[in-house]
């Protein structure tokens, strides 16, 4: 029988908690819930969870500390924000952290579940690098052609930058490790292609940044992430 993904849920609303955790049982996650972040670590050290669902505000622990520590665990575990504020200062904080994704409340269950299949697709390698269109806030853009368009300006992308923006893409709210980027696009990773890359981020960013829900961060020592 195949190993069920086992989750762990730290929520301190009791209803909503009791009624996630429900919900992903119901859809074939064997899920733990917690009440607090203080709670949710010492239950993280003493079982083997698959995957992380941390509302921000919590009691005795907050997320953001919670998922700190868990990164000092398991540098890996994908982690969910379950998040009250809608502020983009908390969502950024909570990518830099290493956060996957983050919903704001409320949400639907069939929101969150898709959220969920989507990251354990990526993670097991099941993303889909053949797609050539994408939607960036208002931009589209398309790899293929090499173009991003707001529906008023049309703009020209060089290779690098096409290349570079495809594999953000790809791996949107995830982090895009430096030295893969490189190796796939520069083929080699030396110090002087790591410098063009973070001039072509640079350009990138500048294309993007007419749409404010748009934004590619630095990850500390790791790479960059795109967030939609």
């Amino acid at each position: 029988m195949e190993k069920k993904t086992k989750l762990i849920l730290a929520e301190d609303d009791e209803n909503l908690g009791l009624l996630l955790r429900e919900y992903l049982i119901a859809k074939g996650y064997d899920t733990d819930l917690f009440p607090d972040g203080e709670a949710a670590y010492k239950g993280f050290q003493k079982n083997q969870y698959d995957f992380c669902i941390f509302d921000v505000m919590m009691p005795k622990k907050d997320g953001f500390t919670l998922a700190k520590e868990i990164r000092m665990l398991n540098s890996d575990i994908p982690i969910i924000f379950l998040t009250a504020k809608s502020m983009k200062d908390d969502v950024i904080e909570g990518f830099k952290i290493g956060a996957d994704d983050y919903m704001t409340k409320p949400f639907s269950m069939e929101e969150l579940l898709f959220r969920i299949e989507a990251i354990l697709r990526r993670i097991n390698g099941e993303s889909d690098s053949s797609q050539t269109i994408f939607k960036l806030g208002k931009f589209i853009f398309d790899a293929r052609k090499q173009t991003l368009a707001d529906g008023n300006e049309n703009t020209k992308l060089t290779t690098k930058e096409a290349d570079l923006l495809k594999l953000l893409c790809v791996n949107a709210n995830k982090i895009l490790e430096r030295n893969f980027a490189l190796k796939t696009i520069w083929v080699d990773d030396n110090y002087f292609n790591a410098r063009s890359m973070d001039v072509y981020i640079t350009k990138l960013r500048k294309h993007l940044k007419s749409e404010a829900g748009i934004e590619i961060i630095n990850v500390h020592g790791k790479g960059y992430k795109l967030i939609l």
